[in-house]
């Protein structure tokens, strides 16, 4: 299994007129969080893009449980608990302190510089085996 934990201040700018964070900051958020996971575990996205992979969401669930504000202090945590295949799943909590604000879910898959579906780099497949055996 692979968790990563990430923190992240929200900015002024992320919040609506009633001073919440506005829901659609919160898939950028999580992208924060998974590019982080994988850079924790020696995968770089910058590196994969130029070896002609892309990696764009398929799925993205999230379930609102709290609201975030201005200049909350937020922790992403985020989990890889399966194997990645041709497609990869994260799991998603964001927590203020005790407090639960959103959990979700993405799944990734890999894409090839001709914008098809592929299996990821063997490189991928290696390294991945060290966190799932």
């Amino acid at each position: 299994m692979i968790e990563s934990k990430t923190m992240l201040r929200v900015r002024y700018s992320e919040t609506d007129q009633m001073g919440f964070v506005y829901y659609g900051n919160y898939p950028q958020y999580l992208e924060i969080g998974r590019v982080d996971a994988l850079k924790s575990v020696g995968v770089s996205y910058r590196s994969m893009e130029e070896s002609g992979y892309g990696l764009p969401v398929k799925d993205l669930v999230i379930r609102y449980h709290n609201a975030a504000l201005y200049d909350d202090e937020l922790v992403i945590t985020t989990r890889v608990t399966k194997m990645p295949t041709n497609k990869i799943s994260f799991g998603y909590e964001i927590h203020r302190g005790e407090d639960l604000i959103i959990s979700a879910q993405t799944t990734l898959f890999f894409m090839d510089a001709s914008k098809r579906a592929c299996r990821p780099p063997a490189s991928f497949i290696e390294n991945m085996k060290t966190y799932f055996n």
